[in-house]
């Protein structure tokens, strides 16, 4: 008949020199009461647990000092303040952006690129799309909105004044420049919330 060994796995070195660090602790409190030992064993391995999370072990038994003086303060009769002060909570992390979606890519090529080579019709759908998207804040929406289609509806009017007087050609490139300005200024009032989502 055999009988199977269970094998234990080997300590981690940071596992070790906690375990190390506390046994050494006990021996150099064992002349205290119990109950001042017990309190001080648990305060210290709390503390050692709960920095050495996002800390090295070997730098948190360092800032713990040797066992021998915290021993010697337990002798004095108090556990030292700065165990007994909890870590703070690591700061929370702030919310990724969520990436920005093609669309909101294709509304700003609309209203920049579209304004020179699609005049009236890109900046008005690359509006439409911007306005739908849920990337941009009401406020950048109703500005860019409110350029957009005010430099569309603007240049409305200069091409049909320009059409019904004799100044056709210099009422057509007003009417151009001025659908392409504010479908572009639109375009920037919306790029900065567009890049925090990158």
């Amino acid at each position: 008949m055999t009988t199977d060994h269970l094998a234990t796995a080997p300590l981690a070195h940071a596992d070790s020199l906690v375990l190390d660090y506390l046994a050494a602790l006990w021996a150099a409190t064992e002349d205290i009461e119990p109950a001042l030992r017990d309190e001080l064993m648990t305060t210290v391995a709390d503390y050692i647990a709960v920095r050495r999370a996002g800390d090295d072990p070997a730098a948190v038994l360092h800032r713990l000092g040797p066992p021998g003086d915290l021993a010697d303060a337990a002798r004095r009769g108090r556990i030292p303040a700065h165990l007994r002060t909890p870590a703070l909570p690591p700061a929370p992390r702030p919310p990724a952006a969520p990436p920005a979606p093609a669309a909101d890519a294709v509304a700003l090529g609309l209203l920049t690129a579209g304004s020179v080579f699609l005049p009236g019709a890109g900046p008005l759908a690359g509006t439409v799309v911007a306005l739908a998207s849920p990337r941009w804040t009401p406020a950048a929406k109703a500005a860019a909105g409110t350029l957009s289609f005010g430099s569309l509806l603007l240049s409305f009017f200069v091409l049909v004044a320009a059409v019904s007087t004799s100044l056709s050609f210099p009422g057509l490139v007003i009417a151009y420049v001025l659908g392409i300005a504010g479908a572009n200024l639109a375009a920037v009032t919306l790029l900065p919330g567009f890049r925090n989502s990158r």
